[in-house]
């Protein structure tokens, strides 16, 4: 598990930023999380720091990444 803070939810991608100041965009998120945080519509998530959870999947050439769980800090 890693901490970050979510940023936006736009153009398909839930953006996030780490604390080591990597930003990532993730095309998908586990319905499981998506049915506890509105990561969507919800603009009151926006800069909230997560432990959050994520797997690569994909080619090399372009890696899919996925949020695998968040939990509030």
């Amino acid at each position: 598990m890693r901490t970050a803070a979510f940023k936006s939810y736009k153009d398909g991608y839930y953006n996030f930023w780490f604390e080591n100041g990597e930003e990532l965009a993730f095309e998908e998120v586990h319905p499981r999380v998506l049915k506890q945080f509105d990561l969507k519509n919800d603009e009151s998530l926006i800069d909230k720091d997560f432990r959050i959870t994520f797997i690569e999947d994909g080619t090399d050439d372009e890696p899919i990444y996925r949020v695998e769980s968040l939990k509030p800090l």
